[in-house]
């Protein structure tokens, strides 16, 4: 059974699963789907158009569905789906894409943590961790178990890659190449993020040749398009090396250098 406190606001044509708990002074939207066992915090805002997945919470004066921040942007229906098992903290926002029938998507186990801004069509992997205080701009792409540290902002149409890692305060312009850390001010490549693909069982043989191919990419005297040819021809093909390459011969806006 759901429980919904007597001063939230609730749009008659909202779907609520089994156990959702709603708190006070909450204000649901219509056109909003909420799954089972998922908590809405007090003060909460859900505009629109939105899902949201099973055993999520939304903290306190947290805003999700909102409109796209987008001058581009007149009205037309577009949506934000968020996975099962989401978390998104207090003050955080969460716009709608922009574009009609277009989709703002996070995805399941994702951390997003107080005041964090994600704009439209961005697209949030499976267990991120976006920290305090990121600012992502539209049609950012996060791959799955990437990390952001707090305070940073992500210009538009960046990608970063799958298991990466960004440190605190950074400053992203350029796409972030999966498996592979970045901090500092002005931001510049680290190493293989090692600790994190630990972690997640990564093989030592699969760490030693992503460090190969950092150390063609980032400590050679090879161009990117240099240092790919070799990897191509050097290295052992393994889904993690071909994932890689991948990724940076398809990045539209260049590779972080």
């Amino acid at each position: 059974m759901s429980h919904i406190d007597v001063r939230a606001v609730i749009d008659e044509k909202v779907c609520l699963g089994d156990g959702v708990v709603i708190g006070p002074f909450a204000v649901i939207g219509p056109g909003v789907t909420i799954g089972d066992g998922t908590k809405i915090g007090p003060a909460a805002f859900v505009e629109k158009d939105t899902t949201i997945g099973k055993d999520c919470f939304i903290a306190h004066g947290a805003v999700v569905g909102s409109d796209p921040q987008d001058l581009k942007y007149n009205g037309e229906r577009s949506l934000l789906t968020i996975g099962d098992r989401t978390t998104i903290r207090e003050f955080a926002t969460v716009n709608r894409a922009a574009g009609a029938g277009e989709t703002t998507i996070i995805g399941d186990d994702v951390l997003i943590m107080a005041y964090v801004h994600i704009a439209h069509n961005c697209i949030i992997g499976d267990n991120v961790v976006i920290v305090n205080a990121v600012n992502l701009a539209g049609h950012v792409e996060v791959g799955e178990c990437a990390i952001i540290g707090g305070v940073t902002p992500v210009h538009q149409f960046v990608r970063i890659g799958k298991y990466s890692f960004v440190g605190g305060a950074s400053r992203i312009s350029k796409d972030i190449p999966p498996y592979f850390k970045v901090a500092g001010i002005p931001t510049r490549p680290i190493e293989v993020n090692t600790v994190g693909l630990q972690r997640h069982g990564f093989s030592e043989e699969t760490l030693s040749r992503l460090r190969q191919c950092y150390r063609l990419l980032y400590l050679s005297d090879l161009n990117t398009t240099q240092a790919l040819s070799r990897i191509r021809v050097e290295m052992k093909v393994c889904d993690e090396v071909e994932t890689l390459v991948t990724f940076i011969e398809s990045s539209s806006r260049g590779i972080l250098k």
